[in-house]
């Protein structure tokens, strides 16, 4: 397999724009990897609006093999357009702090009004709710942070180890094929260069690379 060939798109997650991935970007590209960034509304399109928005972005780059790499919201995009458009190219899915069983902060901030008109469209039908429990045809690889920095830590809504945002057991995907926590907060995960690593692994392999204990 020659990752010259293939092309990586990367979607970020709510309240955010395409500009966060930049510099994941560049590390897969330093992986050998083709990158695209994926810039959608989160607040003014409901998820599936831009789950058709990413499939006809996906479809427009002629690729013939896509990898596709979500952080936060931006992985829930991705599943819901893989559900929607089963004919999409082939190549394996990296979530990197996804709340795939529904989000606990974003319910806390969707019960308040000024909560409700910060998330817009795009909450319901994504981050308040689970994502049914299949693969959607891809090797789907799971990164939860459990370095607990970031807005949840006010909000609440958040129990067991997380991310200060997502709790590591909302990242978790039945059926996925491999699964990942390391120590990053949920921001951190698109900065670290340990996660770019990690995410060049899999795409190769089709799972994650677990490192030796020191002696």
């Amino acid at each position: 397999m020659n990752a010259m060939q293939e092309t990586v798109v990367l979607v970020h997650g709510v309240l955010m724009t395409g500009k966060v991935m930049a510099v994941l970007a560049r590390r897969l590209k330093g992986c050998g990897y083709c990158t695209e960034l994926f810039d959608y509304p989160t607040r003014r399109h409901s998820m599936r609006d831009n789950a058709r928005l990413l499939a006809r972005f996906i479809g427009g780059l002629g690729a013939g093999r896509v990898h596709l790499v979500g952080h936060s919201m931006g992985g829930m995009l991705i599943l819901r357009a893989l559900q929607d458009n089963p004919g999409m190219p082939p190549g394996r899915v990296v979530l990197m702090g996804t709340p795939v069983r529904g989000s606990g902060v974003a319910k806390r901030l969707y019960s308040y009004g000024p909560g409700r008109w910060l998330l817009g469209a795009s909450a319901e039908g994504g981050l308040l709710e689970a994502v049914p429990d299949w693969t959607y045809g891809r090797e789907i690889g799971v990164i939860a942070g459990d370095m607990p920095v970031g807005i949840g830590m006010a909000l609440g809504g958040l129990s067991g180890r997380h991310d200060g945002t997502v709790g590591v057991a909302e990242t978790c995907l039945e059926g996925a094929t491999d699964t990942l926590v390391v120590n990053a907060s949920h921001t951190s995960l698109v900065l670290s260069r340990r996660v770019a690593g990690q995410i060049c692994n899999f795409l190769r392999q089709g799972h994650f690379v677990i490192p030796s204990p020191a002696p």
